[in-house]
């Protein structure tokens, strides 16, 4: 298989194999009018198999809301065919507008204007809290 390399844009590296359609599907890669390739269950040493995604233009991406979905995702930028910069993900200490808050008394469910703002409070266990409430996300 060949896959071209990337003039100007993003490769999504190490994700974990199976979650690349759900990061497309969140990008909403499929309304880009560039050359995007999606490759599943790479062999890899390091995790076994992985999934990557080349992206050949640039664009915004909230590292955040990346970060949640898989935070060991390495994100790789590339001008003029050279790696310029590259990002190591984690779990974002913060998320706003991200998580809905699930408690039905929560002001955030009833004030449709105010931001829904959830909070780490576990990482190895991925736990984000309502910074309102502290209901627990699902």
């Amino acid at each position: 298989m060949k896959i071209d390399e990337i003039q100007n844009g993003i490769v999504l590296d190490h994700i974990k194999a199976g979650n690349s359609m759900k990061i497309y599907k969140y990008l909403d890669l499929d309304r880009l009018d560039c050359t995007v390739a999606l490759i599943r269950n790479v062999k890899s040493n390091k995790m076994g198999k992985k999934d990557i995604i080349k992206i050949d233009s640039p664009i915004e991406i909230n590292l955040d809301i990346l970060g949640y979905i898989d935070s060991g995702i390495t994100v790789n930028i590339i001008k003029n065919c050279i790696l310029t910069g590259k990002h190591h993900l984690e779990l974002p200490e913060k998320l706003t507008n991200v998580l809905r808050c699930r408690n039905p008394r929560c002001i955030t469910t009833e004030e449709s204007n105010l931001d829904s703002v959830f909070r780490l409070t576990d990482r190895e266990n991925c736990v984000y809290r309502c910074e309102y409430c502290e209901a627990e996300s699902v």
